[in-house]
């Protein structure tokens, strides 16, 4: 992905947006969870491209991977501030930044690469990026995926999908998999009121059919990984670990 340190640029378009965090966004810590992060960060994005023309109906962006990081949770936090923009572009897809502060000195800086697609659900080219282009500055996404597969010998459990988990498109929403995630977590007893670095890549679309399984195993970094699997095929991986540095 692109720089960690990449700043918000001051003479490009940005989007901002305010959001009160509520009762349902947080756990029985009080902290605000991922889950809940991925959604206002979703409707921050989907907000900023329908103000510029780059939504739907002429302009679908399915996420492919982020990386979260929590540099200080949103605990006592009432409300928060978003700023999204454009961190580079590919051929058919972009990068998308975040900077979330919270009322109450919570932090997280988030990076994404997203796909483009066309009305009919099909890789497009991107050509003339409009207003997004400038804050690009030429900088290119790479597409490839960051987080490695499961071990060939790792504990599976079965995760119930519920209709209410998908989209319109009828795929398992960005924000749902966050919820395997924190419970996944929650029962293992890993503190995220701490700063942390949470990952996923989003491989394949998820559907209700699907007898989806989790499978969850540590690795040298001292990450907790959770595979997504629909028979012998991975969906998605996502990791959350010590935030670097």
């Amino acid at each position: 992905m692109l720089d960690t340190g990449l700043t918000r640029p001051a003479q490009a378009w940005s989007f901002t947006a305010r959001r009160r965090v509520r009762l349902a966004d947080r756990d029985v810590a009080g902290r605000v969870r991922l889950d809940a992060v991925a959604r206002l960060l979703q409707d921050a994005a989907i907000d900023d491209v329908q103000e510029t023309g780059w939504g739907v109906p002429d302009h679908v962006w399915v996420v492919r991977r982020i990386r979260v990081d929590v540099h200080a949770p949103l605990l006592r936090d009432r409300g928060v501030e978003l700023a999204t923009w454009c961190s580079g572009v590919a051929s058919i897809a972009a990068g998308r930044r975040w900077s979330v502060l919270g009322d109450a000195g919570g932090r997280i800086e988030v990076d994404s690469v997203w796909i483009h697609l066309d009305p009919s659900l099909r890789p497009a080219r991107i050509g003339d990026f409009g207003p997004y282009a400038a804050a690009a500055a030429g900088r290119a996404v790479s597409t490839k995926f960051e987080l490695p597969s499961l071990p060939a010998a790792v504990a599976r459990s079965p995760w119930q999908l519920r209709s209410a988990d998908l989209d319109v498109h009828g795929h398992l929403n960005n924000a749902v998999y966050w919820q395997a995630v924190e419970d996944r977590l929650a029962r293992e007893g890993v503190d995220l009121t701490v700063p942390h670095r949470a990952e996923l890549d989003y491989r394949e679309p998820i559907d209700l059919e699907d007898a989806l399984e989790l499978g969850g195993w540590s690795d040298a970094e001292g990450r907790r990984l959770l595979a997504y699997l629909a028979g012998d095929r991975v969906r998605a991986v996502a990791a959350v670990g010590p935030l670097p540095g």
